[in-house]
């Protein structure tokens, strides 16, 4: 059939449109794409070449910046996946499934690991961490890297997040101007952005949870030793540890069904034994189940008994708290009973040895990750040697912040866990963990105290305006009732703020991971408070432009304005 030149003309313009933006995929589920793949109406390949190509039209042409490198392989990758299902073998949940990795997850391949910094760029990793050995051997596509806070947020106290001298700066897609919190600000960012169908961070206190709560995408921090920390850029072996972000709690559970270390790893030790929180209490580590999707369940909060806690939000705007309100007013509408330990006068236990503790690990941790590198700039090295390649290299490492954490850790003594520490008081190490031990025995306390399934509290506030000049501006966090004891946590989006999301975050004891997707899931089937992302440049630029100036001669006055205001 002929087309006339208009008619073809049209059907261009159709086509540069749809490929402006691709959006065929967008929010599709793990279930929904398996399932799509099964019946053969989408194979590996075209999801792949999908999220690459949004990828390069939002993520670097709109200047989210979230990916950092992109995997050569990844197309060959989603090919092998496709043939071995026409041969009926699917290896697993996220067969055929694009997944990115923060950039401080080891990959054996041709992609750099550098946790941002160019003092670990150069040769690739000699291998696979552990769980990029899990993503391949269960069929998943690693599709790249994404960005980060440098060295994972652990050099600076004046850091900006989601900056790193290698990647730039990662923006929020939901207010550009705005951050996308850290230190796995691109694996979340992307996530809700879809860039990709999930994605793994890290998180020591934090880094998994903050991202998700202002990219509107369910985090799951997982209990210490659950996965693997083997062939990941450390900052304390007592609390780091990996996880998925996802946009929906069945995605990011799929995701940890692939991830968790189900018989000991023997590069880390972690995954045989208990947390911090959980040492002398006599109790051992419970089996890990196959499959965390099993526990998902949408009436998951009725006859639950849920402790909240605004740990910090009391002085937040109010809008941030009548966020947490409505969520609140939601779990218990769900079913659930509400116990406020505020009200309840509960008091936790502060982890106040932590950063003597991360501080500590730092020193000793950082330098047997260099020695797993060659052909880097830091193999085989020392942390005072990654200082001096910072001195060396200020332009690019340090244009806008400097490396005091850095510095703070260098000088500590780790010639024995007992040695008092000068730049903490005379603390030692061994004493800075049982404060950290003993806020795990805190939080276990209200769960007992109260016959509580889970802990309820805000995640964090909005994202703020990004700002490299005075740094971050967080005004409270929640995840370090977590962070020292090693405990775990399921952040879900809850609502928004002026168009900005936020999240709350479910807290249990150690390996209660089932119980708090079973929640988490229940929560957000009751509230679908997930937001998609607008890729807008500044959110309140609608509010913040402020009145025309009429033409000379005008009478005409600014629209929405009472001159008896005036």
């Amino acid at each position: 059939m002929k087309r006339t030149a208009l008619a073809s003309a049209l059907l261009l313009l159709v086509a540069l449109s749809t490929l402006a933006q691709p959006t065929q995929n967008n929010e599709k589920t793990v279930a929904q794409l398996q399932a799509e793949m099964a019946a053969k109406k989408l194979n590996s390949v075209s999801l792949t070449n999908y999220y690459l190509t949004r990828i390069k039209i939002l993520d670097q042409k709109e200047g989210v910046n979230s990916v950092i490198e992109l995997n050569p392989d990844a197309m060959a990758m989603a090919k092998n996946a496709d043939e071995l299902r026409s041969q009926g073998k699917v290896l697993g949940p996220l067969h055929g499934i694009p997944v990115l990795l923060k950039d401080n997850i080891d990959t054996g391949d041709k992609m750099q690991t550098t946790a941002g910094s160019f003092a670990l760029a150069g040769t690739p990793a000699v291998a696979d961490s552990t769980i990029a050995a899990k993503l391949r051997a269960g069929g998943a596509v690693i599709l790249g890297k994404t960005n980060l806070s440098e060295w994972a947020n652990f050099r600076s106290f004046f850091s900006t997040s989601g900056w790193s001298g290698r990647g730039g700066l990662t923006h929020n897609p939901f207010s550009l101007d705005r951050n996308a919190c850290g230190s796995s600000s691109g694996s979340a960012a992307a996530v809700s952005a879809n860039f990709t169908a999930v994605s793994i961070g890290t998180e020591t206190d934090g880094s998994i949870v903050c991202p998700a709560n202002v990219n509107s995408v369910v985090g799951i921090k997982p209990t210490v030793g659950l996965t693997s920390r083997a062939g990941v850029v450390p900052i304390s072996h007592t609390q780091d540890t990996p996880g998925p972000h996802g946009r929906t709690v069945a995605d990011a559970a799929a995701t940890l069904s692939v991830l968790a270390s189900r018989t000991p790893d023997p590069k880390d030790p972690a995954t045989s034994g208990v947390p911090l929180g959980w040492q002398g209490t006599g109790k051992t580590r419970p089996a890990i189940p196959p499959d965390y999707t099993a526990f998902l369940n949408p009436n998951g909060l009725n006859g639950a008994r849920i402790g909240t806690t605004r740990q910090g939000i009391d002085n937040a705007p109010p809008q941030v708290g009548a966020a947490f309100d409505a969520a609140v007013a939601a779990i218990e509408a769900a079913g659930a009973t509400v116990v406020d330990l505020d009200a309840a006068n509960f008091s936790f236990d502060p982890a106040s040895g932590e950063f003597l503790v991360l501080v500590y690990d730092f020193k000793i941790d950082l330098q047997k990750y260099f020695a797993t590198r060659v052909g880097v700039p830091m193999a085989g090295k020392t942390l005072a040697d990654a200082i001096a390649f910072n001195n060396a290299n200020a332009a690019t490492e340090m244009p806008y912040f400097f490396q005091e954490i850095f510095e703070l850790a260098e000088s500590i003594d780790t010639s024995s866990p007992d040695a008092p520490q000068a730049a903490f008081g005379g603390l030692t190490y061994n004493q800075a963990l049982l404060a950290d031990h003993n806020a795990g025995v805190s939080l276990d306390a209200a769960l007992a105290q109260f016959s509580l399934d889970a802990i309820v509290a805000p995640t964090d506030s909005p994202a703020w305006t990004t700002d490299l000049i005075l740094s971050d501006h967080f005004l409270f966090a929640s995840s370090g009732l977590a962070g020292g004891p090693g405990y775990p946590i399921v952040q879900v989006p809850s609502g928004n703020v002026l168009g900005m999301p936020v999240g709350i975050s479910f807290f249990g004891t150690a390996f209660s991971e089932p119980k708090l997707i079973r929640l988490a899931s229940g929560f957000e089937a009751a509230t679908h408070a997930r937001i998609q992302p607008t890729f807008t440049g500044n959110i309140t630029t609608a509010n913040t432009n402020g009145t025309t100036l009429s033409k000379k001669g005008s009478s005409k006055k600014p629209a929405g304005l009472n001159p008896h205001h005036m």
